[in-house]
């Protein structure tokens, strides 16, 4: 796998600072959520409209609206991940719940000409969830995790009375200084930082790895919507979204000795990350709806980067080392040297922006809807990811924050690029009974083919509408594939578990039409 030398300061003094790359992935990699309706068709929103899930995809879709309605979406998640670490698979189940759309659309058409009409909507949605466990475990005899720790100490140029004293190490070289996890010992004439598992793997014996990933929160976003449809042709509209970020993490990495030798200065450690991310920005979507033909509805809609401007991170670690004879069992906090206080930082985030234009037909379309008898409908979105970026939100950042943050953003754009990503899906209606299927491709982000990342959803489902009344179900079945890194090091390939992540989404929608 390409390395990416400018990792070195990102591993650098700055260790406080949480950001890492996936992070792109975690706020903004994800499906289109939506109502049951918008699942059950692979999110494909774009040029159908008619849902209050318009004001998230395609805004313009609002305009469809010419009387009032409420809606309400609970979901449920069968969870399970499966890892490929080193040639060892570990599974890992976790269920949880969801809220999807939430709100209210106001409609009403015009009294000179009803063919002309706008809308205006309120909605809450959980665009992400963030719940999930990721665990697995392997046998490693090339490198170790704590090299990471001894590449920092190398690089800081203080000895380690003064790695000990900065609150800058607290997040795991001091812990690792403390605890005699590293040293230094002198190599061919050489000082060298070391990491005490690595005498082990100079031995020809393998480490076992195991980390686990515990994380939950989830990102919601508030939208106010608004579309004006002229004659039922043109439809115009745009959507500000103010999106909330809630994320808490976990993160327990431990390394063993796998040889019977027990006077090699290394049994095994701990070490445990946690932290908790909180922010909130802001969003516009616009998007424009064309119908140059009753049954041939065609969109476009852009979506702008969302400008996340009060992200706040705060973050803690332990470890737990035992180097048997060299220095027996010692543990360290990383309260131990910022002053029993929880590590912090501020900062702002860019994510990136997307592109989308779909087209939709619509079988026998007449003004009566009821006379309707179904849909298929495409989406297709260009989301650019190498795009995102991360600045200090500190009101004079040190010029280390700086040197950390234009690093971090020229790793993004050297490990991601663009992607397409499809969304197709249809609808047969029975009266007041309706059928729907969809399907979503979300494409590999990573420039490197050997990241392999991807999502895809296979989704079914059930309404019913008589009378103002309606109910939807939804049951969507998602194959994902995502990468997780063991630890990153500057001077050996870094280790990656693949992760195979089969999701099950079942989705109700009760809403009220007024």
């Amino acid at each position: 796998m390409k390395k990416y030398i400018l990792f070195i300061l990102l591993g650098s003094s700055l260790s406080a600072l949480a950001q890492i790359p996936e992070d792109v992935l975690k706020y903004s990699y994800y499906p289109q959520s939506g109502t049951a309706r918008t699942l059950a068709i692979g999110g494909a929103m774009g040029s159908l409209g008619g849902d209050i899930t318009a004001a998230y995809v395609n805004p313009a879709g609002l305009g469809n609206y010419k009387t009032g309605e409420f809606v309400f979406t609970p979901s449920y998640f069968l969870n399970n991940n499966k890892s490929n670490f080193r040639d060892s698979k570990t599974v890992a189940k976790d269920n949880f719940l969801k809220l999807g759309n939430i709100g209210f659309v106001f409609g009403a058409s015009d009294n000179n000409n009803p063919r002309n009409s706008q809308a205006f909507s309120i909605s809450v949605a959980q665009t992400a969830n963030f719940s999930n466990t990721i665990r697995y475990q392997g046998y490693n005899n090339y490198s170790s995790g704590s090299e990471v720790w001894a590449e920092e100490a190398s690089r800081s140029g203080l000895d380690f009375d003064g790695i000990l004293a900065s609150p800058a190490y607290a997040y795991g070289t001091a812990p690792a200084t403390y605890t005699y996890l590293i040293d230094s010992f002198t190599i061919g004439n050489n000082l060298l930082v070391k990491g005490m598992p690595e005498f082990v793997l100079a031995q020809g014996k393998a480490l076992l790895q195991q980390k686990e990933i515990t994380s939950s929160g989830g990102m919601y976003e508030i939208a106010a919507g608004y579309a004006h449809n002229s004659g039922d042709k043109l439809f115009i509209g745009g959507s500000i979204g103010i999106p909330i970020i809630d994320y808490n993490n976990s993160t327990r990495f431990t390394e063993t000795d796998t040889s019977a030798d027990a006077a090699n200065n290394f049994n095994y450690y701990q070490y445990t990350d946690t932290y908790s991310t909180t922010g909130a920005g802001i969003n516009l979507k616009l998007g424009l709806i064309y119908r140059p033909q009753e049954h041939i509805r065609l969109g476009i809609a852009v979506h702008t980067p969302t400008y996340m401007f009060a992200m706040k991170d705060s973050r803690n670690s332990n470890l737990y080392a035992d180097t048997e004879n060299y220095n027996g069992v010692a543990t360290a906090s990383s309260t131990l040297f910022t002053n029993g206080q929880n590590g912090e930082s501020k900062y702002t985030m860019i994510t990136p922006w997307k592109v989308l234009v779909s087209g939709s037909y619509v079988f026998r379309e007449v003004a009566d809807v009821r006379r309707q008898k179904g849909f298929i409908t495409a989406d297709i979105e260009y989301t650019g990811y190498r795009n995102s970026s991360f600045y200090s939100a500190n009101e004079e950042p040190t010029a280390d924050e700086n040197e950390y943050y234009k690093a971090l953003n020229q790793v993004i754009k050297g490990q991601y690029k663009g992607n397409f990503n499809f969304r197709v899906g249809g609808e047969l209606k029975f009266n007041i009974i309706m059928a729907r299927l969809g399907f979503a491709y979300y494409t590999n982000p990573y420039k490197d083919k050997a990241l392999q990342a991807r999502r895809m959803l296979l989704s079914g489902g059930l309404g019913y509408r008589h009378k103002g009344f309606f109910i939807d179900v939804t049951y969507v079945h998602a194959l994902n594939k995502e990468a997780d890194f063991a630890y990153r090091l500057a001077d050996k390939q870094n280790t990656f578990a693949k992760i195979n992540q089969q999701l099950g989404n079942i989705a109700a929608t009760v809403g009220i039409k007024f």
